[in-house]
Order: structure tokens, then C-alpha cells, then sequence
């Protein structure tokens, strides 16, 4: 069976949504580095406003710390001049109630499922409030997030609220190296984890270590034996 292409469906929906003007897009966005060339690619076709959902991050200084990373870089790039980032209202305890049960699954398992959804559907949701007519996410440009399984919820919801998803695979045509680059070109803070506490926790029982390309920011806790950002 033949793979599917997410990036040539990506660049077909591209091709007939875009033809004489830049539709509106509500994209959530998990943190400013993999926002970085997602916002590149997709401002080019898109008016584009940023949902920031993502109460799977409990620590509240890091989760401010992403944040404003993510406001900073969309003040600083010039082509996110017209981006409007929203922060979603949600609270971490809806994280934790989703991954109850699953605090040991491995990362990447049914508990990131879960954390995709969750996500995933208050973006559709909110999307469908506002009357946006599509809705994506820039998970998909990490090499270590499931972009079928994205691209499977993504579409399911939409049908469900009645929102077009915009399918991708954002890592695809060097974009996941295209988000290296920003990150070291505007100095962006590339956080220590994925972003739930057992995700986390489980990098370090496991005595995991990610290298950190040279000249990106990173935090100064335990800079010595970070654990990079599986973005």
C-alpha cells in the first residue's frame, strides 16, 4: 500500500484554496521553533491566526516562557506581521484528566493521542466559533511526532465541526531543518521536553540526551545534560 503524501496534499490544498486570495487559517501552535517555518511556508497562501493550545504543559513558567517566545518571534519575523496569536483559555487539569491512566505509557503512545485530540479539538472548536474555514497544526514538522496519526484526528474533527483540516507533513521539503535555522537565526528558546511532566520524566529515568544545534537558546536548568526538545 502506498504511503501517503501529506506535503503534496498539503500543496494541492494549497493550489485550490489559494488561487485569488489568502483564506483565513486558525493553526495551532505548540511552541515558537516549530511554529517558526511553518509560519514561512503557510503565510505565503494563508492569513494566519495562531492558536496557542497546550495545557499538556503544567510547569506555569515554562508555559509562559513558550509563549512569549512565540509572541516575540511573531513580532520580530517579518513575515508574521499580520499573525494574530490567541492564547486558549484551557487549564492543565484538562491535560491531566485526559491522561489519566497513562502517566507510564511511552512517549509517543496513547497518551500523546490523547494530548494530540485534546488539543487538536479545542483548536476545530474554537475555529468553528469564529468562523474560520480551515484549521491545521504545526506538530507535524517534528521528526518525532506521528504525522498519519495527526493527519487522522485532524480530519475527523473537522468533519465533525465542519471545518476543513489542511493535512500536513510540515518536516517534509527540509522543513524541519528550516525550523534549525530560524531558531539559531532569531535566538529562540528550544524548550528541554516534549511538554507533559511525564514526558519529562520519562527522558530522564531513561537517561535520554538530545543534542542542541549550535547556537539556539536553550533553559539554563540543567544545561549541561539537557534534554532537547523533541519539537
Amino acid at each position: 500500500m502506498e504511503k501517503p503524501n501529506f506535503q503534496r496534499e498539503t500543496e494541492k490544498a494549497i493550489e485550490r484554496l489559494c488561487v485569488v486570495s489568502r483564506p483565513p487559517l486558525l493553526l495551532h501552535a505548540c511552541c515558537a521553533p516549530c511554529s517558526s517555518y511553518v509560519l514561512e511556508y503557510l503565510t505565503q497562501y494563508f492569513s494566519i491566526t495562531l492558536f496557542f493550545c497546550n495545557p499538556n504543559i503544567t510547569d506555569p513558567a515554562e508555559y509562559q516562557k513558550r509563549l512569549a517566545e512565540l509572541r516575540r518571534f511573531c513580532a520580530e519575523a517579518p513575515f508574521c506581521r499580520d499573525v494574530t496569536v490567541v492564547e486558549d483559555s484551557i487549564s492543565s487539569e484538562a491535560f491531566l484528566r485526559a491522561a489519566a491512566g497513562l502517566e507510564d505509557a511511552p512517549e509517543g503512545g496513547s497518551r500523546c493521542e490523547r494530548c494530540f485530540r485534546l488539543r487538536l479539538e479545542r483548536a476545530v472548536a474554537y475555529a468553528q466559533e469564529k468562523g474560520f474555514p480551515l484549521f491545521a497544526t504545526t506538530l507535524t514538522v517534528s521528526p518525532h511526532k506521528n504525522a498519519p496519526l495527526l493527519n487522522a484526528i485532524g480530519r475527523e474533527l473537522g468533519k465533525r465541526y465542519g471545518v476543513e483540516y489542511l493535512p500536513s507533513d510540515f518536516k517534509k521539503k527540509g522543513g524541519y531543518q528550516r525550523s534549525i535555522a530560524l531558531s539559531r537565526e532569531y535566538g529562540l528558546y528550544r524548550q528541554p521536553y516534549c511538554g507533559c511532566e511525564f514526558s519529562r520524566r520519562q527522558a530522564e529515568w531513561e537517561g535520554r540526551r538530545y543534542k542542541i544545534p549550535k547556537g539556539i537558546k536553550h533553559a539554563k536548568k540543567d544545561a549541561e545534560r539537557r534534554l532537547f526538545c523533541k519539537p
